[in-house]
């Protein structure tokens, strides 16, 4: 399936959805989010069967971001084919799917550039500099895996793992592994503050995605949808910089 995109999975509630962030209509919040002018573009590839409509914020994030790309298959033969214009891989950064060696995390930095053996690189600040970039991956654990492997360019990005200092947004909406799991919008605002240093970044990400779950609450107060059961072991990526072979989380 390559350079090719997929249509959405099927609807979960019987409502038409939003042709820019995929919600159904009663928790699409489009009309009440600012849109954010980042110079670091963003792109996110979905993999085909990431099904999560209601709390999910993979497109929520793209809608928001001027500059962003959001695709939805399996592989792309390079980064530019997944774009849509050239771009050098070297250039950019994913979050990555692996671990960082324990306790080799700087306490003072919530997004750390890994080397390829996944030691945080000794000066952090010229590893981020020059990033024109990021990937992030949309699925559980193993689709995310799927799309790592199958998308060999992404071996020349650098690569970054997360350090957060606070929690999700999501609250108990989600039984998180752990307490600094985060969803893929605050994912993607905390990587963009650091690299572009610009903290306002997350901060508007996550004014925009605390929008949405006040949206998706009122929804299911109202019973205009049926809440979403919170479960551990959703299997989604993660890209805290800790040792988690048996965690999972939701994003």
């Amino acid at each position: 399936m390559d350079d090719k995109q997929t249509p959405q999975a099927p609807e979960t509630i019987d409502t038409p959805a939003c042709p820019h962030c995929g919600k159904p209509e009663p928790l699409c919040v489009c009309e009440s989010v600012a849109t954010i002018d980042n110079r670091v573009e963003v792109l996110i590839l979905q993999h085909p069967q990431e099904q999560d409509r209601l709390l999910g914020t993979a497109r929520l994030a793209a809608t928001i971001l001027s500059k962003s790309v959001f695709r939805i298959g399996l592989s792309w033969s390079s980064l530019g084919k997944a774009l849509g214009h050239e771009a050098e891989a070297g250039q950019w950064a994913v979050l990555h799917l692996g671990s960082a060696k324990t306790g080799e995390l700087p306490d003072n930095r919530e997004v750390v550039v890994l080397d390829k053996k996944g030691a945080a690189i000794e000066d952090q600040d010229a590893a981020l500099k020059g990033v024109k970039g990021i990937v992030v991956f949309d699925g559980t654990w193993a689709q995310a895996k799927t799309l790592w492997w199958r998308n060999a360019w992404v071996l020349k990005a650098r690569r970054l793992v997360l350090n957060p200092k606070r929690r999700s947004l999501y609250g108990d909406l989600r039984r998180e592994p752990r307490h600094e799991s985060l969803s893929t919008i605050e994912a993607i605002g905390l990587a963009l503050s650091a690299i572009e240093r610009k903290p306002q970044i997350e901060t508007d990400l996550r004014a925009s995605f605390q929008t949405m779950l006040n949206k998706y609450k009122d929804a299911v107060a109202s019973g205009v949808v049926t809440p979403e059961t919170p479960k551990q072991g959703g299997g989604k990526r993660d890209w805290r910089g800790k040792s988690r072979r048996s965690q999972s989380r939701r994003a």
